[in-house]
């Protein structure tokens, strides 16, 4: 039996989701995700995604969800992208950056 194609602890016959992370972005205008868990927030001005690699926070204006493919872990935004951030647990304490060290 092939196990490598199934999710272990998973119910029986659900295949494993693929832990690819990639990130295309057209233009400013358009961006492609894969390796999303989930969407855990949204609005016009910032999305919050859950991935494979951590969360990722996507910053702009005009912000639409263009395609939601939640079994295969894709998500499709448009609108002018302005930032992407990853936003790890372990660095939020590690570096605060220039102003955290000016304002302390």
């Amino acid at each position: 039996m092939n196990q490598s194609n199934y999710e272990f602890g998973a119910p029986m016959g659900r295949e494993s989701q693929n832990n690819d992370h990639d990130i295309t972005l057209r233009g400013r205008k358009q961006l492609d995700i894969t390796g999303v868990k989930q969407v855990d927030s949204f609005d016009n001005e910032e999305f919050l995604l859950e991935t494979v690699m951590g969360y990722l926070a996507v910053r702009g204006q005009n912000l639409h969800m263009k395609n939601l493919n939640v079994e295969e872990g894709n998500v499709s935004i448009e609108g002018k992208i302005h930032d992407l951030i990853y936003l790890d647990e372990n660095q939020q304490g590690k570096s605060k950056g220039l102003f955290g060290k000016l304002f302390k």
